[in-house]
């Protein structure tokens, strides 16, 4: 029988659903806090680094996101030598940021979140672990609230890889907000060097509808999107998923350089038709989730993809 303690990436996700049902001991999702991060390791082995106090990147992110086996799946960060070199403070590994969140631009930093707020401890277990965070959304000057955030990260261990769910919720007290209409807004996601479709190492795009690489996705409408390919003869990848519950279908900020986007704001930008303003008046709510699996390839893509797609649309209806 394979042990638990062969890198998951060498264990195909058939054979990984059955070690998960046998009996064998669990691996445990877990969290260590340390100045400004949360460090989260899934069977005792690292998952990724969640940094929500950084003076340089004034936004919450995660970095160092590996996928089963250890493979780290996003870009170096900082990028090392033989990494692509650019936005190397905008594309830290993933974010959920906005280029016009009620005038003002926390993609790009020239707005703070301001982060760290644990309204839910991490809480680590068995193939699960859970945080809570509320962020508030300042102005450019810093001098008022736009927003606030709570935002609630569950990490899973799945039968096809470590799922990531991302449920935020934003909301203002004291006064209406919105949601503006450029590529630079949503879930991002800067992938490893060598997966990237312009390091001609064998990395692609894929999305629901079949289509691939840039040229075919960005700015289309999909389900989900992946970005796979090899690192140190692995295979590995992510892909986001996106809630259908969100305000529209996600569009897809996808480049060859190693970055995808899941926006569902964005119209004009992508289209060249009317621009869109998602309005959340005083008092009120506007939910946004995003599931992003972190995985170690697959033999049929599209099918495999099909299947924890629909796995993650089971789990968030519960």
């Amino acid at each position: 029988m394979t042990s638990l303690r062969q890198p998951l990436s060498f264990v195909s996700p058939i054979v990984l659903a059955c070690l998960l049902c046998l009996g064998c001991e669990p691996p445990r999702v877990a969290f260590r806090q340390t100045p400004g991060e949360l460090r989260i390791t899934v069977g005792g082995e690292p998952m990724a680094t969640y940094c929500y106090a950084d003076k340089d990147i004034t936004r919450p992110y995660f970095a160092h996101v590996r996928a089963p086996g250890g493979i780290q799946v996003t870009r170096n960060h900082p990028p090392q030598a033989g990494d692509a070199q650019d936005h190397a403070r905008l594309h830290p590994g993933i974010w959920l940021a906005f280029g016009d969140l009620g005038g003002h631009d926390y993609w790009r930093l020239k707005a703070r979140v301001v982060g760290g707020e644990f309204v839910l401890k991490p809480e680590g277990g068995p193939r699960r672990g859970t945080f809570a965070v509320r962020n508030r959304y300042l102005t450019t000057d810093g001098g008022k609230t736009v927003c606030t955030e709570t935002c609630r990260y569950t990490i899973l261990v799945r039968p096809a890889g470590y799922l990531l769910i991302c449920d935020s919720v934003f909301t203002s007290d004291t006064g209406d907000f919105y949601f503006g209409d450029q590529e630079e807004l949503g879930l991002g996601v800067r992938l490893a060097t060598p997966i990237a479709v312009k390091s001609r190492k064998g990395g692609r795009l894929l999305d629901s509808e079949g289509r691939r690489n840039e040229r075919g996705i960005w700015g289309k409408q999909a389900d989900w999107c992946d970005y796979s390919g090899t690192v140190d003869g692995h295979s590995v990848g992510i892909a986001i998923m996106p809630d259908p519950g969100n305000v529209r279908r996600s569009r897809w900020h996808a480049r060859d350089y190693g970055f995808m986007a899941a926006n569902p704001f964005g119209v004009k930008a992508f289209t060249g038709g009317t621009p869109s303003r998602i309005v959340v008046k005083r008092g009120q709510s506007h939910r946004l989730r995003y599931g992003v699996l972190l995985h170690g390839g697959f033999d049929d893509p599209a099918t495999e993809l099909r299947k924890a797609y629909e796995d993650f649309l089971t789990l968030i209806a519960k």
